[in-house]
């Protein structure tokens, strides 16, 4: 493909209107809303986000694909990791974060911002159990973002761990893999709209009132 093609391509955009009447006054649960009607329209991946953290010591932004695992209490995004990876490296560094959202069969997007902790132990252990035993294997074998020497040395750890575990399902949770919650203060709701024209819906999370979010509509 040359850059000339590459320049023209583009989609125009004109299934759905956003407007401020027609949103929930919680920024979490107007997520889920948009969440489950991803999933009712059965797009690809759709608890899917790009993860953006940063090293706090140069400034240098580093971003990946994750799956969101839940929606604790309405006010978090929970996620799952080695905590010895570079973004757990990133996030201990800087507890800041933020995620995007991309669901372009419904031509939408949403963008979260916000601080990170991580999740309760429990949490992390009931989750880490549930999933399926090789990938439990994957999480101890795999020393995460760092270098290795080769495919058969990954493969090897691997069978070491099924040799260390054999017999057992589940496995203990190692102590440098478990989950993420990121409060949000900011999310963006983007809703494709012909022209280049789109709607830009965004919640603010307030200090005080009533309402917890303050809802402004941004140029597209």
């Amino acid at each position: 493909m040359t850059d000339s093609e590459l320049a023209d391509l583009r989609q125009s955009y004109s299934q759905r209107t956003l407007l401020e009447a027609d949103v929930l006054p919680d920024a979490v649960r107007q997520f889920r809303q948009w969440l489950d009607e991803a999933v009712a329209a059965q797009l690809p991946e759709p608890a899917a986000l790009t993860l953006a953290t940063v090293d706090a010591a140069t400034g240098q932004p580093s971003q990946r694909v994750v799956l969101l695992k839940g929606l604790p209490d309405e006010a978090g995004f929970l996620f799952f990791t080695n905590y010895d990876s570079r973004k757990g490296h990133e996030l201990a560094s800087q507890p800041l974060a933020a995620l995007n959202f991309f669901w372009p069969g419904l031509e939408r997007q949403v963008r979260v911002e916000g601080w990170v902790e991580k999740a309760p132990e429990g949490v992390s252990t009931e989750y880490f159990q549930s999933r399926p035993r090789s990938s439990q294997v994957g999480a101890w074998a795999s020393p995460q973002s760092e270098p290795i020497g080769s495919r058969a040395e990954l493969e090897a750890r691997e069978h070491a761990v099924e040799a260390r575990f054999a017999g057992q399902n589940p496995l203990p949770r190692p102590p440098h893999w478990g989950g993420y919650v990121l409060r949000p203060t900011r999310l963006e709701f983007w809703q494709g709209r012909p022209s280049r024209l789109h709607d830009r819906l965004v919640y603010e999370r307030q200090a005080e009132g009533s309402n917890p979010w303050k809802i402004s509509r941004l140029a597209p």
